[in-house]
């Protein structure tokens, strides 16, 4: 039975291995489309040793060898590399329709969410919808006015968490206290209510679904350079990311039907008129064109995206602030040198904490 098995996957690594050269030798028998300069391509792999363990200097040293306009190859898909100002500004700008989109990785196509995410669906009417949705529900400046008493709260619960901790002389995880003030502030801005709060185990447990979902998305996977690999998931990406889109789904399905409930039963009258009442009364006026996958979807990427970024950076800024005490005596005494209470619009007035972060 074993000597079966190891049979099956030689004779499946071959006929890969045959297909691969087959091809290999058609496209350079047939000419095809005349790229720009690169380096040597290797037999299949092509120049995915070029990269190195460092891909942007490798990038970077490359174009000074080949131009700012240069091929690829990773594996078997033709990648052209742009490292010029000019040329990127005037390829975004005459061949935008065909820049618009983006390759599609094997780890999003885990529970399908390629199919309903804004963030991977190539231009198309769809996919404006969404846009158009997203911009409307969430990014016009009267929202964003109308959060700052929100998010004034958030910030001031964390500095009271933060405060009574010093006092007691216990350690305060930064990282995760950042993610479980943006988290609440997400989930309020979506569904009128924390979804986790600071002393809880889900904002860990959600923290360990955004960065397992980071994580994949971000590493090197085979089957992205090799599509025929997908089949078999050799380094098991689409199988984690599933699991991992599936809880996410399950907290976002939850809290959703829930709110249908609501809806359909006396509780309507006490409706919050938040972000989820919005996209469910457009999903039942727009069926054909919006669904509750589609406010899944976006659900996860806006959770995910703001989540990540955010606390991350925090946790980055505050690391650097450490790492250089002179910076933070500077930054704590511009602080102290305001009267009132900052809001978001002194902000800018702060050069110092402004560009804490460019230091």
């Amino acid at each position: 039975m074993e000597f079966l098995c190891y049979l099956l996957l030689i004779s499946f690594v071959w006929a890969c291995v045959h297909v691969l050269i087959t091809s290999d030798l058609l496209r350079r028998k047939s000419g095809g489309t005349i790229l720009p300069p690169g380096p040597r391509q290797l037999p299949m792999i092509g120049n995915i040793l070029a990269l190195g363990n460092k891909p942007h200097q490798s990038l970077a040293n490359l174009s000074k060898i080949y131009g700012p306009l240069m091929t690829l190859k990773l594996g078997r898909i033709t990648t052209l590399v742009i490292s010029s100002p000019d040329i990127a500004k005037e390829a975004l700008q005459k061949h935008d329709q065909a820049l618009s989109s983006r390759p599609v990785l094997d780890a999003i196509r885990a529970n399908n969410h390629h199919k309903n995410s804004m963030v991977w669906l190539p231009a198309s009417t769809h996919w404006k919808f969404l846009k158009k949705v997203a911009a409307v529900q969430m990014f016009n400046s009267q929202k964003l006015d109308a959060g700052q008493a929100l998010r004034r709260e958030k910030v001031q619960e964390m500095l009271e968490y933060v405060h009574e901790n010093c006092n007691n002389g216990h350690v305060v995880d930064i990282g995760r206290t950042a993610f479980t003030t943006v988290l609440n502030l997400i989930s309020n801005t979506f569904f009128s209510f924390d979804i986790a709060n600071y002393n809880s185990n889900f904002s860990q447990e959600f923290s360990d679904l955004v960065v397992g979902v980071m994580e994949q998305v971000g590493k090197p996977n085979i089957a992205d350079y090799f599509p025929i690999l997908r089949l078999v998931d050799p380094q098991g990406v689409r199988r984690k990311m599933n699991i991992y889109f599936e809880r996410i789904a399950q907290i976002f399905e939850s809290i959703i039907n829930e709110r249908i409930q609501e809806h359909s039963s006396l509780v309507a009258a006490k409706a919050t008129h938040d972000v989820l009442d919005a996209l469910l009364i457009l999903a039942k006026e727009n069926n054909t064109e919006f669904s509750y996958k589609d406010i899944q979807a976006l659900l996860l990427d806006f959770f995910v995206a703001g989540t990540d970024t955010t606390s991350s950076t925090v946790e980055w800024a505050m690391t650097e602030l450490l790492l250089n005490p002179d910076k933070l005596v500077k930054a704590k005494n511009e602080l102290q040198e305001v009267d009132s209470p900052i809001l978001e619009a002194d902000i800018s007035k702060l050069p110092l904490d402004n560009l804490s972060l460019d230091y």
